[in-house]
């Protein structure tokens, strides 16, 4: 994990308590001492001690003797008896001289090995440096600002070809990225390739050929078994020196990542994963890299309980890189799913043997939409049969959950689906592609759109933004629309009036905060970019603004044009919009009705963070 000024903690919905994934960047004014590492220090080889001490081989050689000799009476005894004196005596020799090479063979057979072990191990610390990022944030209640910057420390590796693989988290908004090697005073400046927020993984480049000298890149290992030992190496809390924890896998299964709030294969472990770990590499006993670690589980019941990403999810992530150039994410498939273990519920349905999930809801804007209805049973995925509780089998023995199968296609692959509809089985063609969240996580453009029409600011909402006003400021109703709606139609957001910069323009409204603006003059609001175009070609005297439960703003237009200049000098602010809304605006020609109240069509809490429902 990183070291971070505020930690990033995703909160389970399956669970009302104080269960949460953290995610972490060092800070260094903040650090405390925590004595949860032990310092490496590689073992000495016993080989050249046991060299260096003569006194044990000089009683092994007593020891020799006294067998050889005590051999030699029993060959003299049995010459008088069997007559083979010879070639017993001649065996004997070839016996006593034999073991005596085994032994020194296999001394410096030893020697060897643990030497080799040495270099192996020394390569692999030699490979992991630590990361040193100065990040810029967007201020998101204020969008035409950005935060005051901080930095953090975290840990990355080398895989080769001037590349370097850490976590998304750790370079996310950056401003500046440096790296350190092992044993090195020197920080060398780092260039982001691509960022991966839905599998938190981040690619990086170091240009600087005095930085690969000697480099060996971490070579990477296949997926590992249950307890299978597990070396977690990078640079966390209480010390600047790379630290080593060690402990074994302990489940295997499709997990949820916290900063991408995706759901993808992870491995968890029991070794120690502190901040600072984040992006750092997990090795098997053979020196091979079978992961990046990333994040923990915290709560008041467990201990122990970190989580790495699989060589698999690393190896789709630069899949992606190599083939588009950039990283374009982890496809889905765009359906709400029901587990089918009841008899009942699958002799409804026709579906006459216990296999199959149930298609709850179909996303509007996935191109399931295109072939799947509710109701539909999904039975098989690629030729891969679906069981009754949404798994599929993974390796011997084991099963998993259904979107596993979904993570291993890129974005514009298509899946054959088997189905059953109304009892007749069928087989559907559908693409996937990375799911567009209504309220997304992360905003890619790295600054936030904002529109400010006489000091009303006018912003999408965020899951940031969120975090920043904190979700009791939200209200209720717009955060069950945030957390559960889906878009109705590609380029959809819920556009907020943020707050109300004060002026004699807009007295009375200067309490208005973080309320869904639904129509602008009598026309439904698509997104901010569609808002700035309807202010803009508004011919009316007035501009009216609706938002929810009837609750009407209005403004004279032209005393609002000219008020808006003012508002801007008597606040600092640079622009009246964001430099993105001063393109011309293109209607997206969505075919879907938007009549209807745009995202309030939430998904019941009874679909969400219930065992018996999962999104594929």
């Amino acid at each position: 994990m990183a070291i971070a000024v505020t930690n990033t903690c995703f909160y389970g919905l399956l669970l009302n308590s104080t269960v949460k994934f953290s995610l972490s960047a060092v800070i260094p004014s903040q650090r405390r001492l925590l004595t949860l590492h032990r310092s490496f220090h590689p073992r000495a080889s016993s080989s050249s001690a046991a060299n260096n001490n003569p006194r044990p081989r000089k009683s092994a050689q007593k020891k020799e003797s006294l067998s050889s000799s005590s051999s030699l009476k029993d060959v003299v005894s049995q010459k008088k008896y069997s007559g083979r004196s010879k070639e017993i005596d001649s065996s004997s020799g070839k016996a006593f001289g034999s073991q005596r090479k085994e032994r020194r063979d296999f001394q410096l057979d030893l020697s060897e090995q643990q030497a080799e072990e040495g270099n192996i191990q020394e390569a692999v610390l030699n490979a992991v440096v630590k990361v040193y990022c100065t990040h810029s944030a967007p201020d998101y209640s204020l969008p035409w600002q950005k935060q005051r910057q901080f930095t953090s420390t975290g840990s990355a590796f080398m895989i080769g070809e001037g590349k370097l693989l850490t976590n998304a988290h750790c370079v996310e908004h950056d401003t500046q990225v440096k790296v350190k090697r092992r044993g090195d005073d020197t920080k060398y400046v780092a260039k982001v390739l691509a960022r991966g927020a839905d599998c938190d993984i981040a690619l990086l480049s170091v240009e600087s050929k005095e930085f690969w000298k000697g480099a060996e890149p971490l070579q990477f290992g296949r997926l590992p078994r249950l307890q299978d030992a597990v070396t977690v190496v990078g640079y966390p809390l209480g010390g600047d020196t790379i630290s080593v924890t060690k402990g074994v896998v302990s489940r295997i299964e499709v997990t949820s990542y916290a900063h991408g709030s995706s759901d993808l294969l992870g491995i968890q472990i029991d070794a120690a994963i502190n901040p600072g770990n984040s992006g750092g590499p997990a090795f098997n006993d053979q020196g091979e890299c079978i992961g990046v670690a990333f994040q923990v589980y915290r709560s008041s019941d467990t201990e122990n309980i970190g989580y790495v990403i699989p060589t698999t999810v690393v190896s789709h992530f630069l899949d992606d890189y190599q083939r588009n150039r950039k990283y374009t994410g982890f496809p889905c498939l765009g359906v709400l799913l029901q587990k089918l273990e009841n008899p009942a519920l699958r002799a409804c349905l026709k579906v006459e043997s216990n296999e199959g999930v149930l298609v709850r809801r179909v996303e509007p804007t996935s191109d399931a939409s295109k072939v799947l209805k509710e109701g539909d049973v999904i039975v098989s995925f690629d030729g891969v049969h679906v069981g009754s509780e949404g798994t599929v089998p993974f390796r011997s023995n084991e099963r998993i959950a259904f979107r596993y199968l979904i993570s291993q296609k890129f974005a514009g692959d298509v899946a054959e689906l088997g189905i059953i509809r109304g009892g007749a089985s069928m087989k559907v063609q559908v693409a996937l592609k990375p799911r567009v969240h209504l309220v997304p996580y992360h905003i890619d453009a790295g600054q936030p759109s904002y529109l400010i029409i006489a000091g009303l600011v006018f912003t999408p909402l965020s899951e940031p933004l969120i975090e920043e006003e904190c979700e009791e400021s939200i209200g209720l109703k717009l955060l069950a629309k945030a957390r559960y709606s889906l878009s109705r139609f590609e380029g959809e957001q819920m556009v907020i009036l943020s707050q109300v910069l004060a002026n004699e323009i807009n007295i009375g409204y200067e309490d208005m905060s973080n309320q869904q603006v639904l129509k602008c003059n009598g026309t439904r609001i698509k997104n901010i970019h569609h808002l700035a175009h309807l202010v803009d070609s508004c011919k009316d005297k007035y501009l009216v603004f609706e938002f929810e439960d009837n609750f009407l703003l209005v403004l004279e237009r032209e005393a609002a044009t000219a008020a808006s200049s003012h508002v801007l000098k008597d606040y600092g602010i640079p622009s009246e919009r964001s430099s993105d809304l001063l393109e011309p605006y293109q209607d997206a020609g969505e075919t879907q009705a938007v009549e209807e109240e745009i995202g309030d069509s939430p998904v019941s809490n009874d679909e969400i963070g219930f065992e018996g429902i999962l999104w594929a």
